[in-house]
């Protein structure tokens, strides 16, 4: 599983241009007991045959897009003026690489440290004030390379450092999908459905259509959450923790989830020997917002591996937890189709 991930990790594929993550999806599918559609979307929507047809209708959610950049504007010098798409803090971009899918590579600056007057020193900056170099001479000369609406990603090569560490670009959500894609060449006791959706980075636009599309009874997504489990943090504002197993949300930003399917989540861990925890703080929010209102509602609940350094170009997870949450998934879902 950490190989398909790591091939997930170096795909590119921002909100609204998921092209290349779906169609090496859909590639990885297969064919043996599999019906596979997209929807006008772009959601690549799966069922799988199981051994057996469950009471509840079953489906997984995980999200194909990643955070990125998109390129609004050329200066006469020519460089690039852009804006986030998703959730970036600026304080996360500034020096770091970017590639185009031309492989037009750049990178981020603005004003040097050591020419910031008065109070711009102890200021983050803000995206308006950063642009990105690809090293093009004047605006002629870069504008034969990009355009305004091209996109742009972070540069983050997929590594295995420390102890039991993963660090990449793009883990968010990418190994929800790795997970769901492992699943989906296994043999499932029961059947099930898969949506790996789009746009779920720019206010979970895709979710909802799945559902529309699937019609599920029960949803689990899949997700990466934000672990601050860090120096300097307090240890009430941590949120989670890397390797003490997978993260099963009561509440979030976006949704309050179904309360016997966090219960049986805990009960599911506890009977099979695996971690699990939850969060210390009421953050974030992923697909289970769009998903639990949309149709006819959905029960819904939430499993996410703890993730440092969200967003950013080299987000941080655990491998014990990311293999665990694989196990908690499926196990989950058996109990909960009953």
């Amino acid at each position: 599983m950490l190989e398909l991930l790591k091939k997930l990790c170096a795909l590119n594929g921002v909100s609204g241009d998921e092209n290349d993550v779906a169609d090496f999806i859909i590639g990885e599918i297969g064919s043996d007991g599999v019906v596979v559609q997209r929807d006008n979307l772009g959601n690549v929507l799966v069922f799988k045959k199981g051994e057996r047809t469950p009471n509840k209708k079953i489906m997984f959610a995980a999200h194909m897009d990643e955070v990125g950049f998109v390129v609004t504007d050329i200066t006469k010098e020519g460089f690039l003026r852009f804006a986030p798409v998703g959730g970036i803090s600026p304080s996360a971009v500034f020096g770091r690489g970017v590639v185009f899918k031309n492989n037009i590579v750049g990178v981020i600056g603005g004003k040097p440290v050591h020419l910031l007057d008065g109070d711009e020193k102890s200021k983050q900056p803000k995206i308006g004030d950063l642009l990105i170099d690809i090293g093009a001479a004047d605006k002629r000369e870069a504008e034969k390379y990009v355009q305004r609406g091209d996109n742009c990603y972070f540069t983050g090569e997929f590594t295995e450092f420390g102890n039991n560490r993963i660090g990449a670009k793009a883990i968010d959500d990418r190994l929800g999908c790795a997970i769901m894609l492992d699943m989906l060449r296994s043999d499932l006791k029961y059947d099930c459905s898969f949506a790996f959706t789009v746009r779920e980075e720019v206010g979970c636009r895709g979710a909802g259509a799945a559902v529309f599309n699937l019609e599920p009874d029960i949803c689990a997504v899949l997700e990466a959450t934000t672990a601050l489990d860090t120096p300097g943090v307090p240890e009430s504002d941590a949120v989670c923790r890397l390797g003490m197993g997978t993260v099963v949300s009561y509440m979030d930003k976006g949704a309050v989830y179904d309360r016997e399917l966090y219960n049986i989540a805990f009960e599911t861990a506890e009977e099979n020997n695996l971690k699990c925890q939850t969060k210390t703080k009421i953050i974030g929010g992923n697909d289970a917002s769009a998903i639990h209102k949309s149709f006819g509602g959905v029960r819904t609940v939430a499993l996410s591996c703890p993730c440092r350094y969200l967003h950013t170009s080299f987000c941080v997870i655990d491998k014990g937890d990311f293999s665990e949450m694989r196990v908690l998934a499926e196990k989950l879902s058996e109990k909960a189709a009953l």
